[in-house]
């Protein structure tokens, strides 16, 4: 996460643009998407915290919920007459001039999958509203598997599905600070948590940079009306999802930044081995690069294709984005596995760190 404001310092083109919305040069999370360009950048970012960080950096769900939602929303109010655009963009000003990280809440429960929300036998397996008044409603329900919301300053929730007649009360979406009473987050099992106990930081994995998911427990949190931006409009739910998932599977080319990482650890460990230069090892680390790019080249390819929307926001290409996702369902996988065979058998049985470092053991191994 810090890596995500230390960038724009750094690299202002890429990650430091103007918002025509507050007029300040702001965070490219929060940049509404104003070009094509503006979402090739996000790519280009993305994949360069990956590398700079080997893990995730928490916010890429946040940005593709604002980009989505600056255009449901005009189209709501094209429809209904009402003003949730107009509140969005307040918002946004907002979090831009604080420069605050936003996470987006969608994944529900669901327990049925077969029935509608509504259906269910437990009314809080989808988030809904329970209760409202002049004010604004409240909601109860529960998120799942998300990723960097326990790190953000805001969440966004948002629906999780297509919504029919009788699911008016789930078609809610509204931006809540993360501390906002009612709000539990039970934290999810990491792969090396225990091993970050240890002394040192080998066996810990990636020991500078980690990210987490979180189940986000929902009890009658409250929503003002000026933080509500679809309140009932159940038709638009499918609109919105669309929209998000599609920003987001091309968001997925972060995992060619991890993807470099991983390369290129494995040709240090050929390297270490000596058979840098031997060929069944360079056609893996062929192979391994000819995945990553694969992965990299539908995303931005995607990008590259985006259209204008009605809001003036840039969506891009739906069907190049769902070969992103398609691809990096599989190819990380196969990626890690070719690391494996070049690193060999002694990476599973290597003894810890503390025997490394130990005045008995370490000078003999």
């Amino acid at each position: 996460l810090l890596q995500t404001y230390d960038l724009a310092v750094e690299e202002e083109e890429l990650a430091f643009p103007t918002s025509s919305i507050s007029g300040e040069r702001v965070n490219r999370f929060l940049h509404i998407a104003e070009s094509a360009h503006d979402l090739v950048l996000q790519n280009k970012m993305q994949r360069k915290l990956g590398q700079l960080t080997g893990t995730c950096f928490q916010r890429c769900v946040g940005m593709d919920a604002l980009n989505s939602l600056h255009s449901v929303t005009y189209e709501i109010d094209e429809k209904h007459g009402t003003k949730y655009h107009e509140r969005l963009l307040e918002f946004i000003k907002k979090v831009q001039h604080e420069n605050l990280v936003i996470g987006g809440a969608m994944t529900d429960v669901k327990g049925d999958r077969s029935l509608a929300p509504s259906q269910q036998e437990d009314p809080d397996l989808f988030v809904h509203v329970v209760d409202r008044d002049d004010k604004g409603v409240y909601i109860t329900g529960a998120k799942a598997h998300q990723t960097g919301t326990i790190n953000s300053h805001w969440m966004i929730v948002m629906p999780t599905m297509r919504l029919l007649d009788d699911d008016k009360d789930y078609a809610i979406v509204g931006a809540i600070p993360v501390d906002a009473p009612g709000i539990k987050y039970i934290y999810g099992r990491q792969s090396c948590d225990t091993g970050s106990m240890e002394p040192g930081d080998i066996d810990v994995g990636n020991s500078e940079y980690g990210g987490q998911e979180t189940m986000v427990i929902l009890d009658r949190v409250f929503i003002p009306n000026e933080l509500i931006f679809m309140d009932g409009e159940f038709e638009f739910a499918s609109m919105l999802v669309e929209r998000f998932t599609c920003y987001h599977r091309r968001s997925y080319v972060c995992k060619t930044g991890l993807g470099d990482v991983l390369i290129g650890a494995a040709a240090a460990i050929s390297d270490y081995n000596g058979v840098p230069k031997v060929s069944h090892i360079k056609d893996k680390i062929v192979e391994m690069t000819h995945l990553n790019e694969s992965i990299y080249a539908a995303g931005i390819s995607s990008s590259y294709q985006a259209q204008k929307m009605k809001s003036g926001v840039f969506l891009n290409d739906d069907m190049l984005a769902n070969v992103c996702k398609h691809n990096v369902t599989r190819f990380p996988y196969e990626i890690g596995r070719l690391a494996q065979d070049i690193a060999g058998g002694l990476l599973v049985p290597l003894p810890s760190e503390a025997e490394l470092r130990s005045p008995e053991t370490g000078p003999i191994l």
